[in-house]
């Protein structure tokens, strides 16, 4: 069942678990990713970077809308992380059902413009909209210099941010990175910093850069209003890491014996994901 990202987001919210956010590069992590989300009868966003929809083609967006439709969750095709307004118009073509523009590194007014601009151009089309206020650091975090290029959101900033916008989800930083954390790096959430954020701005928060994070702050971060948790790295590492290790054998060739081990491999992190949110079972609250 294909939805509004909103409607998803807002349910989660009112009844304290969260929606994960899987970002797909190829056609078999997005039917396994749908299988795994439909057996555990979780709602699913299906996040798709600029990036990786540059590797995947539009043509992929058909196919992904399709098995949106056909399952028997409910599913929202999210752009992740578009920084361009025309990142925004490409996912209106394409017929995504949420977008999430981030021009967290812009100045504070150029955020709210930017951000303005899309809901205006996005809620007409019953698109949902998330912003973002506060950074996470580089896509990839290498060392600690580097994470600590975090800017904390503000309560108050989000509180302006959010009534200035119109948006329906807010992306805070309270202490995530993306990526998969170097060696040595423990990462530690806010969680008092997220509750003064939930009190000042009542709509559901997101959380970017969840990967490497103790499953306890990810969860507590739930109980205080996290309503969607990003998860990229970690299902990633574990389909290709499974990956390298099957093409080991030189006999394999066809993929219908390569890939399904990756794919396992990459719905066993979903599963203990999907069970960290709280969300296994809470696609009954959509029906």
């Amino acid at each position: 069942m294909l939805v509004n990202g909103s409607r998803l987001l807002q349910v989660a919210y009112e009844k304290s678990f969260a929606v994960p956010a899987f970002n797909i590069s190829d056609w078999s992590m997005l039917k396994g990713i749908v299988a795994e989300c439909e057996s555990l009868d979780c709602p699913v966003i299906l996040g798709i970077h600029p990036r990786e929809l540059e590797h995947v083609g539009w043509a992929f967006i058909d196919s992904t809308l399709a098995l949106a439709r056909a399952a028997r969750v409910p599913v929202a095709v999210h752009l992740d992380h578009g920084e361009l307004y025309s990142d925004v118009l490409d996912a209106i073509r394409l017929g995504y059902t949420s977008v999430m523009i981030d021009g967290s590194l812009l100045e504070a007014e150029a955020n709210v413009d930017l951000t303005r601009k899309v809901v205006e151009a996005a809620h007409a089309l019953d698109m949902s909209v998330e912003g973002e206020i506060g950074t996470i650091g580089p896509r990839d975090v290498q060392d600690a210099a580097e994470a600590e290029q975090i800017v904390y959101t503000r309560p108050e900033e989000a509180a302006r941010f959010v009534a200035q916008t119109g948006v329906d989800s807010l992306a805070v930083a309270i202490g995530t990175c993306h990526g998969v954390y170097p060696a040595g790096m423990v990462p530690k959430l806010k969680i008092d910093l997220l509750e003064q954020i939930r009190q000042a701005v009542d709509l559901p928060l997101v959380l970017h850069g969840g990967s490497g994070n103790p499953d306890s702050e990810v969860a507590l971060s739930v109980k205080h209003g996290i309503a969607k948790v990003n998860i990229s790295s970690d299902i990633k590492v574990a389909y290709f890491d499974k990956l390298r290790e099957v093409l080991t054998d030189p006999k394999l060739r066809e993929p219908h014996d390569i890939h399904p081990p990756a794919v396992e491999a990459m719905m066993a992190c979903v599963r203990h994901k999907v069970e960290v949110l709280g969300a296994t079972g809470s696609a009954r609250h959509y029906r």
